[in-house]
């Protein structure tokens, strides 16, 4: 029973940090990017410009949206 509950400790423990090390992610539309977004990599391109990490299009409308981790 001991190794079992020692076990449980050390996989709760790893969740832990991996939640820790990928962190939460911020997310804001892009300021300076205009038109229709229909490549990642353009709204990349942008987002860089703004300090942010990464860039995707999404959503109905095909707006660019900055992310970094907070």
């Amino acid at each position: 029973m001991e190794k079992r509950c020692m076990g449980l400790v050390l996989l709760l423990l790893l969740l832990l940090v991996v939640w820790r090390i990928e962190g939460r992610m911020c997310e804001s539309q892009s300021h300076k990017f205009h038109g229709l977004c229909m490549s990642d990599r353009t709204c990349v391109v942008v987002c860089k410009e703004e300090d942010f990490d990464d860039g995707k299009c999404r959503g109905f409308r095909h707006r660019c949206f900055c992310r970094k981790p907070c």
